[in-house]
């Protein structure tokens, strides 16, 4: 039988459609790449934050399928509110003020340790100063004296009357008044105020003008104390436990990334910070261990419930679990 040219053309395009159903048959089944989930964090622009950074920079979020849209505040105590809102999925804070959190009855739990003091007096990222030409020359003789934090009813004094309490001075003689961790150098050397509690960069930018140190207080909470967490509400927690796991995964690898990364961490701490590149290269910084330091949580917990900051025993173990 003779076919027709259009005869021909038909059965062409019949084999062929043929043809191309097969090898789409045969060939493996492509599927479009999942988008990455979106989680707000909030942190605040200090070094003791340069893990997240360097964990988003390096892809250990994004390993997760997670992308973090971070956030600053200027404490861990603002930071609460959009947690507990649900307009965060996890931030950053210390842990005293998690403890008062929960003292008045707002359910939090931690994910993850944030960052923790080198434990070791003289090169530590938190100290009390005085200025240069003081006759307080240590822990005991700041008895009865007034010290700046940069917040009332927080780490801040939990640090300094455990350093005056480890140094044989009464810690409850102590008063406080609040100064921006930023105006403490200069107020420090002019003399408007007796002695300031504070973390780097400032401790190192006191020190360049002349303020002495005369306590080390992160290193008698306990042995490397974990001054803060990353956490989340325990609603959010309890119904996105798959999303708490992986954040969870990324933040841990972020960790132990800065804990044996220095140099990067002083690269990524002008980023996101106003440290300059000159001072990030001097400041002492922490450390980043990957597991939660209970003893310095309850260690912390005792002296809120002592001093008034709560009105009952903490939960620690509920805020902090294994």
């Amino acid at each position: 039988m003779v076919l027709t040219k259009r005869q021909l053309t038909k059965r062409q395009l019949i084999s062929s459609a043929a043809a191309a159903g097969s090898a789409a048959l045969l060939a493996p089944v492509r599927r479009a790449k999942a988008a990455l989930d979106k989680i707000s964090v909030a942190v605040i622009p200090i070094a003791d934050c340069a893990p997240i950074y360097l964990g988003k920079a390096k892809g250990f979020f994004a390993k997760q399928n997670l992308d973090v849209e971070l956030s600053t505040q200027g404490g861990g105590a603002a930071i609460i509110p959009g947690v507990l809102s649900g307009q965060l999925q996890f931030g950053f804070s210390n842990v005293p003020s998690l403890l008062i959190a929960q003292n008045k009855g707002l359910k939090f739990v931690g994910i993850a340790p944030g960052v923790s003091s080198t434990g070791i007096r003289g090169n530590d990222f938190c100290a009390t100063l005085v200025p240069g030409d003081s006759p307080i020359n240590s822990a005991k003789d700041l008895t009865g004296k007034t010290v700046a934090v940069n917040n009332l009813n927080n780490i801040g004094e939990v640090a300094v009357r455990a350093g005056v309490k480890a140094a044989g001075g009464d810690p409850k003689s102590l008063k406080y008044i609040e100064v921006p961790f930023p105006d403490m150098p200069a107020a420090l050397a002019d003399h408007r105020i007796e002695a300031g509690w504070m973390v780097e960069p400032f401790v190192t930018i006191a020190r360049s003008r002349g303020d002495k140190v005369v306590d080390w207080p992160f290193v008698a909470i306990a042995p490397k104390a974990m001054i803060a967490v990353y956490f989340a509400s325990v609603q959010y927690a309890n119904a996105n436990p798959d999303m708490v796991k992986r954040f969870k995964a990324a933040i841990t690898e972020s960790l132990a990334y800065a804990d044996s990364h220095a140099d990067e961490v002083r690269q990524i701490i002008p980023t996101y910070t106003r440290i300059s590149p000159e001072i990030a290269a001097k400041i002492v910084l922490p450390i980043w261990p990957p597991k939660f330091n209970l003893v310095s949580a309850q260690a912390m917990a005792d002296d809120a419930l002592e001093n008034g900051l709560i009105n009952k025993k903490a939960d620690v173990a509920a805020l902090l679990p294994s």
